[in-house]
């Protein structure tokens, strides 16, 4: 379903057209899309003591949101290769940012992507999973265990779950955490708001084990 924006449209109505345009030829046939930035929100976060007020060893967690015009917004298109460059691009300039954020090196990673409702989920997967995470190791060093991820369709000022996991220990319990992001006026229609998390430390007093039970 292709919604036209009320903000960038001037009305105050959402009208919404259950059909997707088809391009009529591939865009790789095309030059390059350039990358359309409106903005992008940092968050830092100082964890101190879990839920229930017990202390715990210090944690910071950072995140970046970049809110990106979605070329492919109520048009079917089949070919996704121009926004794995978007992914790439992304996860070089945010990652490194981030980094310096932590208060020491980071150790877990995660990606997510909320997509405008002109959009389609498989926009969210293709700025995250070709080429997102090459770039994301390389900043953080390391990385043997896969990114994890998530991404959906959402509406304006919708959230979104962030994923973490130890950079290199699928396994470890400790390290599985979530991160809930949003940005009040963003997704709009046309634009796709692609998330990156790293933390410097595991969940705050985690005690559930360090790996799979034995029986």
């Amino acid at each position: 379903m292709a919604c036209i924006d009320p903000v960038r449209s001037g009305n105050p109505i959402i009208d919404c057209v259950s059909i997707f345009q088809k391009l009529p030829h591939s865009c790789s046939e095309k030059e390059s899309l350039i990358m359309d930035i409106r903005k992008t929100v940092f968050i830092k976060e100082i964890i101190t003591t879990d839920e229930m007020g017990n202390p715990c060893d210090l944690i910071t967690r950072a995140a970046a949101m970049a809110i990106v015009r979605n070329p492919y917004a109520g048009i079917d298109q089949e070919d996704l290769s121009q926004l794995f460059d978007f992914g790439n691009q992304l996860g070089q300039s945010l990652t490194k940012e981030m980094v310096k954020m932590l208060d020491a090196s980071p150790v877990c990673y995660g990606k997510a992507a909320l997509v405008g409702s002109s959009g389609a989920m498989e926009h969210g997967a293709a700025v995250l999973h070709p080429r997102l995470g090459k770039p994301v190791r390389e900043a953080v060093g390391g990385g043997k265990a896969l990114m994890p991820s998530n991404h959906k369709v959402g509406t304006l000022g919708g959230s979104i779950d962030l994923p973490l996991g130890h950079k290199d220990e699928p396994w470890s319990f400790d390290h599985i955490d979530t991160m809930t992001l949003s940005v009040p006026d963003a997704p709009r229609a046309d634009e796709i708001v692609l998330c990156i998390g790293i933390s410097d430390g595991t969940r705050a007093h985690p005690r559930v084990g360090k790996g799979p039970s034995a029986t």
